[in-house]
């Protein structure tokens, strides 16, 4: 995939509208005030937007919220498909659904942090957004209601894609910035750019930087780190990493299927058995290529998947009956600590052990520690590792946290993002 790709400083926007795809997939409260309980994605497209106002652009910005569901029939089905009775199925309960997922708390929280109002229109594509954007001049900002609300959005839809396109008028830019939908191909996403320029926004230049180029051209040696429950939402990751890198780390609760693989006794542990092979295979691709595989070589283990289980530390694949393994144990995080001290890029997807209690979150305590002292190029890849990395304080001392779980990994994997492709080369 080329990431070499025209941004909004290479083209003119004064006096255009230009159609902005945020990320303003928030989390809200979950007791029904909608209240945003955390608003990094909105502030993470402030230096886009500001920068467009400033030169003069009039700006149409666009975002998905949650998983609405935009007809009665589809909320219908997936609400039996949960066992819920049809006599409690109401159409009045699906509109609650929909409101629940309204853009207007974003709308609040953008403009205080703009310290502008922001117009908000009260549907997608259809009059009140096409009215408020044609009326919208140099300098202002509207929001349309959630993308998803359009039921063409989530199919790419190109009757939904050009009703977004038109909102911009005929000499109108599309503006992508939002990295953490970039692997879906929607209206809002992709779909635009067949009727618009198409060019990203600074959110997304800095990850085709960082992540491109840590994928295309990275200072040596390149360590991956690849934790998390499952082998089989990394197996592709690990896959395209050992065609890259020079050592690939493995932690987490995929650890455990690489000990079965190797004939280990891993207890009770998180174990993929349909993916043993694929684990086989990827440590004999490492042999093949010289790629240095580090696995654990020790364990913290626990009686029970509870934060205050009693704990023991063992050899890796030594795991006794009734036991399971949820961290990495000391002599492991001193391997993997010396492995990244002296890396030129390090990539980090997906934490050590069960972070979430505090007994197993040593190992990705230790990791985010020995990333925060390395003179290396440090990349977290979105999701739980950012999460982990924030938690423990060490964001400010990585390079770069991807914005998108979903779509850093599939980067990783090296398979072409639609929202990307479809931006113009330079």
């Amino acid at each position: 995939m080329n990431y070499n790709k025209k941004t909004v400083k290479d083209i003119d926007v004064a006096g255009k509208k230009v159609l902005l795809r945020c990320d303003f997939n928030v989390p809200q409260d979950k007791k029904g005030s909608g209240a945003i309980t955390d608003d990094k994605r909105i502030r993470a497209a402030l230096p886009t937007i500001q920068y467009l106002l400033d030169q003069g652009a009039a700006v149409i910005a666009c975002s998905h919220l949650g998983k609405p569901v935009a007809t009665f029939e589809s909320y219908k089905k997936k609400q039996l498909e949960k066992g819920k009775d049809e006599a409690s199925i109401t159409e009045e309960a699906w509109q609650k659904s929909l409101k629940a997922l309204r853009m207007e708390p974003v709308a609040a929280r953008l403009s205080e942090l703009l310290g502008k109002p922001v117009i908000l229109a009260d549907d997608v594509v259809g009059p009140d957004a096409q009215a408020k954007a044609a009326a919208l001049k140099p300098g202002e900002i509207m929001l349309l209601q959630n993308t998803r609300f359009e039921k063409g959005e989530t199919k790419n839809d190109p009757k939904t894609a050009k009703a977004l396109a038109d909102l911009a008028g005929a000499d109108g830019v599309y503006v992508s910035d939002a990295f953490g939908a970039v692997h879906r191909a929607h209206a809002s996403t992709a779909g635009v750019a067949d009727y618009l320029p198409a060019v990203s926004g600074f959110l997304i230049q800095k990850e085709l930087d960082f992540i491109g180029g840590a994928l295309a051209n990275p200072k040596r040696p390149l360590v991956a780190i690849l934790g998390g429950s499952k082998v089989s939402t990394k197996i592709g990751v690990i896959n395209n990493l050992l065609e890259i890198a020079d050592t690939v780390i493995i932690g987490g609760g995929m650890a455990y299927t690489f000990a079965a693989a190797q004939g280990g006794q891993i207890g009770d542990s998180l174990l993929e058995a349909d993916w043993e092979d694929y684990a086989r295979d990827m440590v004999k691709k490492a042999a093949d290529k010289g790629v240095k595989l580090l696995l654990p070589v020790d364990t913290v283990i626990a009686d029970a998947f509870s934060p205050d289980a009693n704990t023991q530390v063992v050899a890796n694949g030594e795991i006794p009956a009734g036991w399971q393994g949820l961290d990495i144990g000391p002599k492991t995080i001193e391997l993997y600590c010396q492995a990244v001290a002296d890396a030129g890029t390090v990539i980090w997807n997906g934490p050590m052990g069960v972070f979430e209690f505090e007994k197993f979150a040593v190992g990705t305590k230790a990791m985010a520690e020995a990333l925060s002292k390395t003179n290396a190029i440090t990349i977290i890849g979105g999701g739980d590792s950012a999460a982990a990395v924030q938690q423990l304080g060490y964001a400010d001392k990585m390079s770069h946290i991807s914005t998108g779980g979903g779509a850093s990994l599939e980067f990783m994997e090296g398979k072409e993002l639609p929202g990307v492709a479809c931006l113009l080369d330079k």
